[in-house]
């Protein structure tokens, strides 16, 4: 790099052990660095630990240095040295199944682990998540993949590909009173299997994937029908949802009006909402400007909560989602 006229201002070298002084002042002296801008990564247990570490190594000041703007204050890490110390001792251990079509992909459901680690240290337990594939479930051996799960979360995705693995599981959590957490296609495997199984509306289903079903549950909104193009059908961003007051999810939030962050084409179709109504799945959550469902649960349920919005997007260490703690609640 120095060769090539690229001279680095601070080096972070990653490390399975501690460096010594005679390591630093050597890359210091060879890469024309300061010995204070050569920065120790070790290895560590959670990857929350490396902002610890790197005020450790006094990161911070360098970098500030460097760019000659002024140190106002000293940091205050104490909730997130409470958060990281939460993770290692966790009081107790929970197994949560994430079933989805995408599991080989290991961060595709990055987000959704990384919210149930911030919602675990509120309830002082660690989630050991189990990725299971979808297309892997079928009617006989959802039991036997299934059992000993404490909890079991449905992931968004798109397409028909490991649909019915999800529906068998939606059901299989309904049926054994497992706490059930259904995000955006999740929420909608969740009405599709109550439809075919409660509501006895054979062959319901979404119209995403089968078009001609005779009962479309889950469907585009009549004003989206017409717009080809995908992007155009998608509702995106951020919109308002008015919660009901005696919910799984007011308890969650303390709070009637939310905002949360979507990414789907297809809804909950309005036409069927008093039959599964009737039958015991409530609608507790609904954008107020389009009245569309953006939440399901099933109060008789321990708690079965499925929602159209992606509630991962907005949990953070020191804030961790609401629905997220809930759910571990409980699970716990």
């Amino acid at each position: 790099m120095l060769e090539n006229g690229v001279q680095p201002d601070i080096l972070v070298l990653r490390t399975e052990r501690k460096l010594t002084l005679e390591i630093r002042k050597k890359v210091a002296k060879f890469c024309n660095v300061n010995i204070n801008s050569v920065i120790e990564s070790k290895d560590v247990s959670t990857i929350y630990e490396v902002p610890l570490l790197m005020l450790e190594e006094k990161l911070d000041i360098t970098v500030l240095n460097k760019l000659k703007l002024p140190l106002k204050h000293d940091i205050d890490l104490k909730k997130w040295r409470s958060f990281v110390y939460k993770i290692k001792n966790p009081k107790k251990i929970i197994t949560i199944g994430l079933i989805g079509k995408y599991v080989e992909l290991q961060d595709a459901y990055k987000s959704i682990n990384e919210s149930l680690i911030h919602a675990g240290t509120e309830n002082d337990c660690k989630p050991i998540i189990k990725l299971i594939h979808s297309e892997e479930i079928t009617d006989n051996n959802a039991t036997e993949i299934l059992k000993g799960l404490d909890g079991i979360i449905v992931a968004p995705g798109f397409g028909h590909r490991g649909i019915e693995g999800k529906i068998k599981t939606v059901n299989f959590a309904r049926k054994n009173n497992i706490p059930f957490f259904g995000i955006c296609l999740g929420m909608q495997c969740a009405v599709i299997e109550f439809a075919r199984n409660e509501l006895c509306l054979e062959n319901a289903d979404s119209t995403e994937m089968y078009r001609n079903t005779p009962f479309p549950v889950i469907d585009l909104m009549e004003e989206q029908k017409n717009i080809t193009d995908m992007g155009g059908t998608m509702r995106l961003g951020s919109y308002e949802c008015k919660i009901n007051k005696n919910s799984n999810v007011f308890r969650a939030y303390k709070k009637i009006n939310i905002t949360e962050r979507h990414r789907h084409r297809y809804e909950f179709n309005n036409e069927y909402l008093k039959m599964f109504e009737a039958k015991g799945m409530k609608a507790t959550g609904i954008n107020p400007e389009s009245n569309l469902v953006e939440i399901i649960e099933i109060p008789e349920h321990k708690w079965f909560v499925g929602v159209q919005f992606h509630p991962e997007y907005k949990s953070t260490v020191l804030k961790p989602h609401p629905i997220f703690i809930d759910f571990i609640k409980a699970i716990v």
